[in-house]
């Protein structure tokens, strides 16, 4: 299962082995890794998954974009492992919401959000091929809230990573923020920048054009733009669409999202011959997404603070993986269609492209006051406490759903205890708090601030990567 990058202009393109999918994150010409070719769960395949446990599934969706490099019986170790402290028994259990409405729920990992069930897995595949590697790699990430703690969880202690994150100060909630900064792992950095998740994200995105930068310390990626996120965030969608009938039933799914990774690997999950026959985005405030999708402009804003931080996004990176299909594979047009993006903030699409992407997503946009509405309609209705992103999709997928007898899953994806502000304004009660929420409400904060300048922020790395303190020892 060989990969390219989006932005490959050569023709024919490069082929990338997944090893170096894994461990550069990014692709050197600044494009984000696709498989060449789409794997294909038949009819058969879908069935034989019935009844199997979440761990089976995930390892047998999976292996075909491994390219190998792991035996069998070794992946399904590993991946058994990678779920085995999750606290559900399903893992991504399914809950009746009435009228053919569902919601998964995506928060039973250590840091009580949907990016565990992808950065647990992740982090055994790091550790892997490393230690087959006998490598060291930096990982630099930007995070809006869930995607740090997740990724800090999946390598602390890592002997072979040193992982920074870098999150939006002041933007995000207490406990993502303490999720992030109560680990004392040596090798774990959460750094706040004065500025937005975008900011973040277009420091990390500097740090890997700086070539000498990325060489000296051997750069690696856990945002949604490396590709494993993508591939583990694919089980989920097909495990539901399993247990909710089918192949013989089509499914459709209403994904919260700020920067379309998930929305993407719901989409994958399609291109793989899951029947999902309808995908639902809902966004906040920051609503690029849904801009673009009423009126075919995608044209970035001012980002906004909002009541459900993780979305609060105006440039959706993993976009350009579903751009690269509009662009029918021409990847010039899509590394031009990038910098035109970035030099005008508005990214060229043709009005057949638009059509071409409205026949595949529906999009819905909810403010705060709409947020605490459905929160609150929720619980009086179901008993069933939504955190504020979850909320989103709740809506979305009541707002948007165009077949009537289809099951709509709405996407739970981080626990309703993160954000009690929200949760207690919308219902009048504190969300109850898991255990190892309220342990770290209580530990100390490791946190440095640095201001959003590419020289300040690589030279703290530089100073605290054991890469690059190798480099400079040789």
């Amino acid at each position: 299962m060989p990969y390219l990058s989006t932005r490959d202009r050569r023709q024919p393109p490069e082929r990338v082995a997944f090893e170096a999918v894994l461990c550069d994150g990014l692709a050197h010409d600044g494009g984000l890794y696709l498989p060449v070719e789409w794997p294909q769960l038949s009819a058969a395949d879908l069935k034989a998954l019935r009844g199997k446990s979440y761990a089976e599934i995930a390892t047998r969706v999976t292996a075909p974009f491994l390219d190998g490099i792991i035996a069998p019986r070794e992946w399904e170790r590993m991946v058994a492992a990678a779920y085995a402290a999750f606290d559900d028994p399903e893992i991504a259990p399914l809950k009746s919401l009435g009228d053919g409405f569902w919601l998964m729920e995506l928060f039973h990992g250590p840091t009580l959000a949907f990016k565990d069930y992808a950065l647990q897995l992740v982090g055994k595949l790091f550790e892997y091929v490393l230690e087959q590697r006998r490598a060291r790699v930096t990982i630099i990430g930007a995070t809006s809230g869930d995607t740090g703690s997740a990724a800090i969880a999946g390598c602390s202690g890592a002997a072979l990573v040193d992982i920074f994150m870098l999150y939006p100060k002041g933007r995000i909630s207490e406990a993502q923020r303490r999720q992030m900064t109560t680990v004392a792992a040596p090798n774990v950095h959460a750094i706040a920048i004065d500025g937005t998740f975008d900011d973040c994200q277009d420091l990390v995105k500097a740090m890997f054009a700086d070539a000498p930068f990325r060489r000296d310390l051997n750069l690696s990626a856990v945002n949604s733009i490396n590709w494993a996120r993508i591939m583990a965030q694919t089980v989920y969608y097909v495990a539901a669409a399993v247990a909710l009938g089918a192949p013989e039933r089509s499914i459709g799914f209403a994904v919260p999202t700020g920067n379309f990774g998930n929305v993407f690997a719901c989409h994958a999950a399609r291109r793989m011959g899951v029947p999902i026959s309808e995908i639902v985005i809902g966004t906040n405030r920051n609503d690029i997404l849904t801009r673009f999708f009423e009126t075919g402009r995608m044209t970035m804003g001012t980002v906004e603070a909002s009541l459900s931080p993780s979305m609060d996004i105006q440039v959706a990176s993993n976009f350009e993986r579903f751009y690269y299909e509009l662009k029918r594979g021409d990847a010039a047009a899509v590394a031009d269609g990038v910098a035109e993006f970035r030099k005008t903030g508005t990214l060229p699409i043709s009005p057949a492209e638009w059509q071409t992407a409205r026949q595949a997503f529906a999009a819905a946009r909810l403010d705060d006051a709409g947020t605490l509405a459905e929160i609150k309609a929720t619980y009086e209705a179901s008993a069933i406490v939504l955190d504020p992103h979850s909320a989103i999709a709740v809506a979305a997928a009541k707002a948007k759903r165009r077949d009537p007898n289809l099951a709509m899953v709405a996407l739970a994806t981080a626990h309703p205890a993160k954000f009690p502000e929200a949760v207690t304004r919308a219902t009048g009660r504190q969300p109850e708090v898991p255990a190892r929420l309220a342990q770290i409400m209580r530990l100390a904060e490791r946190a440095p601030s640095l201001p959003n300048e590419l020289r300040a922020v690589e030279d703290y790395v530089r100073r605290h990567a054991r890469a690059a303190q190798k480099v400079a020892a040789s």
